[in-house]
């Protein structure tokens, strides 16, 4: 199974998002852009990678212990950014500390059984399309892809949604279907409410 870590926006965060996304769907590049699916929107705490059936249960055991020592935060969708030429996301406000100690422990937990995962720098966003593959680009095309996400991220600059609580953490499975990938949570733990 191909795993990760994640932490899922509530219906409310998620409508806001789609909402301010909407016009941006009507701009010139827009239809080349592969946008990903609202029903899979995540903030990736760690990725796992190919993960066999019989490390899952020591792997939710760790996860549920490194889970358990981390709170709820407070965060809200906010801004926007690109990954140079590949893809555009939207920003994470809040409590972005506590997010990302939750993000540490859960890698460093899920390295104890599966040994070290994919190389991930962890920076909490959205991610909201992807470009092609950057392979065999011309130097102008990959100019004007550059341009053209360049103008997306700046039309969602000023997106700040309302705030939210982080208040669960996912073990999600992803599958591949037709080029188009599919989320599922396997198994959730509660982060710890505040008093």
């Amino acid at each position: 199974m191909r795993l990760f870590v994640a932490v899922l926006p509530p219906t409310g965060a998620v409508r806001e998002l789609v909402d301010a996304l909407a016009p941006m769907r009507e701009l010139p590049g827009a239809e080349r852009l592969r946008w990903t699916g609202v029903d899979g929107w995540h903030l990736t705490l760690a990725f796992l990678g190919e993960v066999a059936a019989e490390q899952l249960p020591e792997l939710e055991r760790v996860l549920a212990g490194a889970v358990s020592g981390h709170g709820a935060h407070r965060l809200r969708l906010a801004g926007s950014g690109r990954f140079g030429d590949r893809a555009l996301w939207a920003g994470v406000d809040g409590e972005t500390r506590a997010l990302r100690q939750l993000a540490e422990a859960v890698t460093t937990a899920a390295a104890g059984v599966i040994g070290e995962g994919e190389a991930f720098r962890f920076h909490p966003h959205l991610t909201l399309a992807r470009t092609g593959s950057p392979r065999g680009r011309r130097r102008a095309v990959r100019r004007h892809v550059v341009e053209e996400l360049a103008a997306f991220e700046g039309a969602l600059a000023p997106f700040c949604g309302t705030d939210w609580e982080a208040a669960e953490v996912h073990l999600m499975k992803s599958e591949q279907d037709g080029g188009f990938a599919h989320y599922e949570s396997v198994r959730s733990w509660p982060l710890a409410r505040r008093a």
